[in-house]
């Protein structure tokens, strides 16, 4: 049996997930939830071998979830499911570890197939994608010498905050929690010894702008 936990913030979304994937009597749902904190204690403690994941959730992310739980426990291979099609978030899963990034738009039967494939350890990830997002963090941005102690993350999030992106507002659209946003822009103005975002706007917006 192929032990399956699944997270949607909608009951009738679980439902219907739980009917579709028990359908065929070889995958077991063990857990569900609604919530990103609830389902980043019960994962690891049920290990099921897929967790399926929604990316927009009301307290943070799919993404941030497969984050923390492949964290704690590699094994548990993650499909990032969602109703958008973004560049930004299908780099955020790959970097998450995610296993798999398919749209809720996806037939029934190939979403099935989806979770017997992940669970037998393939991935469903494009590998001309995966090669272009590990080539980025190899090659590394160009970026201004004041800048080269950040981290990809860390950059991104600064550009965002130069753009005036609220916390919550990055968390949105970098399919983050608005707390690890908050712990990146920490880190960040410490490297860059500022002690406000707006001085952080300020320095991104005139070094991004040189680029």
């Amino acid at each position: 049996m192929i032990r399956v936990y699944l997270l949607d913030d909608h009951e009738v979304v679980r439902r219907g997930l739980r009917d579709l994937l028990e359908a065929d009597g070889d995958i077991e749902i063990v857990g569900e939830s609604g919530s990103a904190v609830d389902a980043g204690h019960r994962i690891p403690a049920l290990r099921p071998h897929v967790a399926v994941l929604d990316a927009r959730l009301p307290d943070g992310s799919g993404i941030d979830v497969c984050r923390e739980i492949r964290s704690i426990d590699p094994t548990i291979q993650a499909l990032i499911l969602t109703s958008y099609e973004d560049d930004e978030a299908l780099f955020a899963a790959i970097m998450a570890g995610a296993a798999g990034y398919v749209l809720k738009q996806i037939r029934g039967t190939d979403l099935v197939d989806a979770v017997r494939r992940v669970a037998a350890g393939q991935s469903l990830l494009d590998p001309a994608v995966t090669a272009r997002v590990l080539d980025r963090i190899r090659r590394g941005p160009d970026q201004p010498d004041e800048l080269r102690d950040l981290t990809e993350q860390e950059r991104r999030i600064l550009a965002l905050v130069a753009e005036g992106l609220t916390n919550r507002e990055i968390a949105q659209r970098m399919f983050l929690s608005e707390k690890t946003v908050k712990n990146y822009v920490s880190s960040l103005l410490a490297k860059l010894g500022l002690e406000r975002r707006t001085q952080a706007a300020v320095l991104a917006a005139k070094l991004l702008g040189k680029r």
